[in-house]
């Protein structure tokens, strides 16, 4: 699509994922050509990272492969997810609708946080969305697309698209009047959407410290006891270590105040073994 991106190559082995570190230089970073939530993806500082990272792209993605995509760094100032909509009009035309900017902080490749409105100038905001609607374009069908872009000043990169609502579009459930599991429902049934924003909101996600089997949680009273909170637990049978078990949501006039409500909250839950909590 001549869309601007991180330099990037395939590689399908060793030998040609350590010519393609070398050529794109570092730091550089190795993923499957399919994951998610960080799995399987390495930040390279020198040669000596390429073998291991080699084997964790090969065995971390959602589907076994042997090839890996390389991407170089870029210098950006902030990422954000611009939840993209492709859904039938009122003439029965197809229409590509915005939601206003989710900014977010990931460590270690899987989200944390996010807040929405992120700011951003007149012209970013201009052309990321003219990214997110070439790419929906082009992929076409009808639905929530997560388009996750690099943002420094006005200049934006592409950086990746999930056909689906996406993780940090959990703050929609908080800001917007349709969330973004109601836009992705009402477009693929055809019927009207609306991305507007009613409030000023963010998300804190609730991880697993250790592995578990039934989990159960602590202090949910206390973090609910904040006005302007709510709480989504994903019901998983298992966790363990580093794995997202729900989120809270927070409302608030600023985005910090609604950043920091949302990870104090998220911080006094705790996931504990269904006997331990008894």
């Amino acid at each position: 699509l001549g869309l601007p991106t991180s330099e990037y190559r395939f590689a399908d082995s060793l030998e040609t994922l350590r010519e393609a570190c070398l050529e794109l230089g570092f730091p550089c970073f190795v993923k499957p050509v399919m994951s998610s939530s960080g799995k399987g993806q390495s930040r390279l500082l020198s040669e000596t990272d390429i073998d291991l990272a080699w084997e964790v792209a090969s065995n971390g993605g959602r589907v076994k492969t042997t090839e890996v995509i390389v991407e170089a760094g870029i210098d950006f100032d902030y990422e954000i997810t611009l939840l993209t909509v492709r859904a039938v009009g009122a003439r029965g035309v197809v229409e590509t609708h915005f939601c206003d900017p989710i900014g977010h902080r990931q460590e270690g490749g899987d989200y944390v946080e996010s807040w929405q409105p992120m700011p951003m100038s007149e012209a970013a905001l201009g052309e990321a969305q003219r990214i997110a609607k070439a790419v929906t374009d082009r992929i076409a069908g009808f639905g929530v697309f997560g388009v996750e872009l690099f943002v420094k000043g006005d200049q934006v990169w592409f950086s990746e698209v999930s056909p689906r609502p996406h993780d940090t579009g959990l703050t929609t459930l908080a800001t917007q009047f349709q969330s973004q599991f109601e836009l992705h429902a009402r477009a693929i049934l055809g019927l009207a959407v609306d991305t507007t924003r009613h409030s000023v909101g963010a998300s804190a996600v609730i991880k697993a410290t250790q592995a578990t089997q039934n989990p159960s949680f602590t202090g949910v009273q206390a973090a609910l006891s904040t006005p302007g909170t709510d709480l989504r637990l994903f019901g998983k049978p298992e966790a363990h270590a580093g794995r997202r078990m729900g989120v809270v949501l927070a409302r608030g006039d600023t985005t910090d105040l609604a950043r920091q409500t949302a990870t104090e909250s998220a911080s006094l839950i705790q996931v504990v073994s269904a006997d331990s909590s008894r």
